[in-house]
């Protein structure tokens, strides 16, 4: 076999790779350079003849923004809200979808229809089933005389942010439900046969067993989850706007209003890379503090 047949079976494989890695690199990381890009410069659509770059100045700016803080203090409260929830929620269904009844194939299809549910149709449905005059959920609470009158949820600052983390947690469960579930059926029968001879009881079994052998499927599905909850906008806007006020502002909300409603694509983008940061830092930091504690358990 000559060296130049060597060296052209050798590219081939890139050669194969090369349609994905360029449709990436042109959807991916083209976009992601620009708004780095942007960050650095004054780029309002509205002022074309005063595009410039300014350095830090989006940054020095957003330092004393309030409308930011109160984002990332609501982007913090939506992350861990809709993330335990859903994660509670998924953990008892995949129990429940592990045991055996005679229907517990169709249980397992139904489970997916919050997931395949476009987010469009989802926040319309909760939105009409907040409405302040018609809405199912106040028609309920007041028929059980838990209220003695409908209530706006989605119109007072108070309970707007948390109205929408049950929104998204009834979509979002199923991923963690499936996830689970399908790391329940790997776990060894065995292992709970020992269990069992030995004198195991349920609760000394779901910690001893159930629990480390999901560890890298919890793992993954929150590392998932995570960044597809911080990223998320379409429920929010849909549903409130970012609104009342900045009750429901996050920072991907107040990204897109700065960009498509004041047409300030620099600030805009300052926002989406810090938004970037934290999370790749918080990715970081679990990361680390996972290995660690897998490497002690290996030692």
């Amino acid at each position: 076999m000559s060296q130049e047949y060597r060296k052209r079976v050798d590219l081939f494989p890139y050669f194969l790779l090369s349609p994905a890695l360029i449709i990436t690199l042109l959807v991916i990381f083209y976009p992601i350079i620009r708004t780095f890009t942007y960050s650095f410069m004054q780029y309002i659509l509205w002022k074309p003849t005063e595009i410039k770059f300014i350095g830090l100045g989006n940054y020095l700016k957003i330092l004393e923004d309030p409308v930011f803080w109160i984002s990332v203090q609501n982007t913090f409260i939506w992350i861990v809200g809709v993330i335990s929830l859903q994660l509670l929620l998924g953990f008892g269904t995949a129990l429940l979808l592990n045991q055996k009844f005679f229907w517990r194939g169709i249980a397992r299809s139904l489970v997916l229809i919050p997931w395949v549910t476009p987010s469009v149709i989802t926040a319309l449905m909760w939105r009409w089933m907040y409405d302040g005059n018609r809405g199912v959920i106040n028609d309920l609470l007041v028929r059980a005389g838990i209220l003695s009158s409908y209530f706006p949820w989605l119109a007072n600052d108070k309970t707007a942010l948390y109205a929408i983390i049950l929104a998204l947690m009834w979509q979002g469960f199923p991923f963690f439900a499936i996830m689970i579930l399908a790391g329940l059926q790997a776990i060894p029968d065995t292992l709970y046969e020992a269990a069992e001879v030995d004198g195991a009881s349920m609760v000394q079994k779901f910690t001893r067993i159930t629990l480390p052998m999901l560890v890298p499927v919890l793992f993954t599905s929150l590392m998932l989850r995570i960044i597809w909850v911080a990223n998320s906008l379409d429920i929010i806007y849909i549903m409130t706007g970012g609104g009342p006020g900045y009750a429901t502002h996050t920072l991907p909300v107040y990204s897109y209003i700065r960009a498509y409603k004041g047409m300030d694509f620099g600030y805009a983008s300052t926002i989406a890379v810090i938004l970037t940061l934290l999370i790749t830092l918080f990715v970081s930091i679990y990361v680390r503090k996972v290995l660690r504690t897998e490497d002690r358990g290996a030692v």
